[in-house]
């Protein structure tokens, strides 16, 4: 017969490996439900007010929730990147048809009027011969056709996890829309934590959660319209829609609304607008960037009760851990972690006054 100290062993390894096997097979889907309990958790009051309004038919207001999401933020995110595969392959077929068709030449007579001197200036100090350059050119393109064949093929595959991710983001987010209060008051009663500070916990991940998604959503914003408006100043083509893509292109940390307006930049000075481009370049630098880096600290700062050092930080060791999920995760973690020290202070520290020693 075992004694009680082995079977707390035991038990405490079964646990252990019932975390471990949990967090293997939660691991494919961990992106997703983690962005369905921070949306939860943001929408979850909208959900309860339309719920209402709807006599309590909670599956039919989570349903119009999760559409209004899919709406708001999947179908435009999901347009923009198939029109830029699109748009990319198109150019890579179109140059290489062009060079075998007509030529060197031919390409440079596609170009903008600003980008063809100079395009021709390069090709008249190149040594070698219009024949030998033609011959070059298209087996450069041919092999670039074939990059782009599988840049493209990679980017469809990483457009098909994401939409897996969405897929899974968005059931989730409607079972927790539903069931989200019978979910708390299982965790009250299965938690070994003392009575009400799981509920505390969850309180302080649904606050920071809103609190993050409007920060993002009101800075993202903001940089596109300072965005836009730099558009107008410097006379770009199209300026909604270049303005509508700064804003979505905010989310990406690599990128980022000021790497949009630079890009836009370089197409001002392909269409032969140095000066316009020049000014283009140092508003998203110094106008658009900096909105991200002075806005966002400020908003996430004014729903969380921490201080804004602490927030800026968060933001960054989220990204640099995480990538862009980090910019949600990073406060969340570090709001726990305070979250954890208020109750054990309150709950279990001391509370007799020190007295100093005479």
């Amino acid at each position: 017969m075992s004694s009680p100290r082995s079977a707390q062993v035991v038990f405490t390894a079964l646990v252990l490996l019932s975390l471990v096997l949990l967090g293997v097979v939660m691991r494919p889907l961990a992106q997703g439900l983690f962005f369905a309990a921070v949306l939860t958790g943001a929408l979850y009051p909208l959900h309860e007010k339309l719920s209402k309004r709807l006599g309590g038919r909670r599956q039919l207001g989570a349903g119009l929730v999760c559409l209004g999401v899919v709406l708001a933020l999947l179908m435009p995110v999901g347009g923009i990147a198939a029109f830029a595969i699109s748009e990319g392959v198109q150019g890579v077929k179109l140059i290489t048809e062009t060079v075998r068709s007509e030529g060197v030449s031919g390409l440079v007579d596609r170009l903008p009027a600003g980008m063809q001197n100079l395009a021709q200036q390069a090709l008249d100090r190149l040594p070698t011969e219009e024949a030998e350059l033609n011959a070059l050119v298209q087996e450069q393109a041919s092999a670039q056709g074939g990059k782009a064949a599988r840049a493209a093929a990679g980017a469809l595959a990483a457009t098909g996890s994401v939409l897996f991710q969405s897929a899974m983001m968005l059931i989730a987010m409607f079972f927790l829309l539903v069931d989200g209060g019978r979910l708390v008051a299982w965790l009250e009663e299965t938690s070994p934590l003392e009575n009400g500070q799981a509920s505390e916990l969850l309180n302080q991940f649904r606050k920071v959660s809103v609190s993050v998604l409007v920060s993002s959503l009101a800075t993202a914003g903001l940089q596109a319209v300072v965005a836009f408006i730099g558009f107008l100043i410097a006379h770009v083509p199209h300026p909604v829609f270049f303005g509508t893509l700064t804003f979505f292109i905010a989310f990406v940390p690599a990128v980022g609304a000021g790497g949009t307006v630079l890009a836009v930049a370089l197409l001002q000075m392909g269409l032969g607008h140095p000066w316009l481009a020049l000014f283009l370049a140092i508003w998203g630098v110094l106008v658009v960037g900096m909105v991200d880096n002075i806005v966002k600290p400020l908003l996430v700062k004014r729903g969380m009760d921490m201080h804004g050092g602490i927030v800026f930080f968060s933001l960054l060791g989220g990204l640099a851990a995480f990538g862009s999920v980090g910019l949600i995760a990073g406060p969340l973690i570090v709001a726990f972690f305070l979250a954890l020290v208020r109750i054990a202070k309150r709950e279990y520290g001391d509370e007799q006054p020190r007295r100093l020693v005479a």
